[in-house]
């Protein structure tokens, strides 16, 4: 399955939405293998199952059920479906399809596919032929660095008040 997340944020990503409907009709991908979450995005998906927004618990579930994760930018989709060891692939909303007000989504993308954790899609047009690439991709795991940035403040806090 195919897990379409748009996130929360007051933007549209009709773009993406779009490209998914027009993979769906050539027939690259499956209707009953795609579901999106569509936050405020006001095109609505004509060949695939969608839901506005989904609960924490639903989001889980979904990635949990997906093979491929398809995103926006948005580093809270990324990680929890990296995490899940989900093959990801980015797509960056653009200030220029008033998808946000700026493009600091393509740095996003291009750090977690620098990284090795995902895959990063800049052209639209190029979407359905990396859904074929990621089947047999292998990403790098992801390891949190919270325990690392948390012992070095204990430590600093430690050393600084003694």
């Amino acid at each position: 399955m195919i897990f379409v997340t748009l996130g929360s944020q007051k933007f549209q990503f009709n773009r993406l939405l779009l490209e998914i409907d027009n993979l769906v009709k050539k027939n690259i991908l499956k209707p009953n293998e795609v579901f999106a979450q569509i936050g405020y995005s006001t095109y609505e998906p004509k060949t695939y199952s969608f839901k506005k927004f989904l609960n924490k618990e639903e989001f889980l579930e979904y990635i949990e059920k997906s093979n491929i994760v398809v995103t926006h930018g948005g580093t809270g989709s990324i990680i929890n479906s990296v995490k899940k060891g989900k093959k990801v692939i980015g797509v960056p909303r653009l200030a220029e399809f008033g998808e946000h007000v700026d493009n600091h989504q393509l740095e996003i993308i291009e750090q977690f596919t620098n990284s090795d954790l995902i895959y990063g899609v800049l052209d639209i047009k190029e979407l359905g032929d990396s859904i074929g690439k990621v089947k047999d991709m292998v990403f790098r795991s992801y390891r949190s660095n919270s325990n690392n940035i948390i012992n070095i403040l204990e430590d600093f806090l430690d050393t600084s008040f003694k």
